[in-house]
């Protein structure tokens, strides 16, 4: 059923399993919001159509790049950088806050005419799929996300962790706060062991598949984008700095979209 008011609308994205542990509730969902219901799930380097040049792309930035790290074991930092600076690579971008979610899937003015969507993931289900030794490792650390530390201690190299399972799996992981831009967005990365697998295939395979879509109908949106203004969900929050002003400028004086 899609929603079609905001109470409703807030119902169904909070509807999920609550774990409690050590007396306080913590979520196990990740969320992805998308301007139009018909897009998938697909990361960006398979948005370009070149996963072939995935270590090209790589290698070139950390070439060029003025931003090198102190420690470079591992791909990770440099991954993780490269996408937060929109290089198309495998990871894929979520975050934590169903309402930050709502904003990606509402912040565009020009396609309030069409249906968005938030994607929710239950990242703890999606790595009880890992290969016995990752989940080990997981396990080990005490947390239910990988750190970039962590995966470079599985895996250093990004052809070591698509080495590591000949079945595609996918690693839920915390970037590391490059700004206050991640910070702001709550966000949260996820990665597959193979450049060419969907997200969306791969999390809609389990006998209990691990996603869910939920359609937030045009007729919604523009309601939609008025309360997360209130709540100040807004890119002057979630881009902070001279980017982030222009763009919620922009939208605020756009003009609705002609039917």
């Amino acid at each position: 059923m899609a929603p079609r008011t905001w109470a409703q609308l807030q119902d169904l994205l909070f509807a999920e399993p609550w774990p409690q542990r050590a007396g306080r509730y913590h979520s196990n969902v990740v969320h992805r919001g998308l301007p139009c219901a018909a897009y998938g799930l697909l990361t960006s380097v398979q948005r370009l159509g070149r996963v072939e040049r995935e270590t090209d792309l790589l290698r070139n930035f950390r070439k060029y790049s003025r931003v090198p790290f102190g420690h470079q074991e591992s791909d990770w930092e440099w991954l993780t950088l490269a996408q937060h600076h929109g290089l198309p690579t495998r990871i894929l971008d979520w975050t934590y806050s169903p309402l930050v979610a709502l904003h990606f899937a509402t912040a565009d003015v020009r396609r309030h005419d069409e249906d968005g969507a938030v994607w929710s993931a239950d990242f703890v289900a999606a790595h009880e799929r890992l290969p016995g030794k990752v989940r080990e490792a997981l396990q080990a650390s005490g947390g239910t996300a990988f750190t970039v530390e962590l995966l470079g201690q599985v895996a250093p190299t990004l052809a070591r962790f698509d080495a590591l399972d000949p079945e595609p799996f996918m690693a839920f992981f915390e970037p590391p706060s490059l700004d206050e831009r991640i910070v702001n967005q709550y966000a949260s990365f996820s990665v597959l062991s193979s450049v060419h697998e969907r997200p969306d295939a791969w999390l809609t395979r389990a006998e209990t598949p691990s996603v869910r879509k939920l359609v937030v109908p045009a007729a919604l949106k523009p309601l939609v984008r008025e309360r997360l203004d209130q709540a100040n969900i807004t890119e002057r929050v979630l881009f902070p700095g001279l980017d982030g002003l222009s763009r919620w400028l922009t939208r605020y004086y756009s003009s609705p979209p002609r039917c």
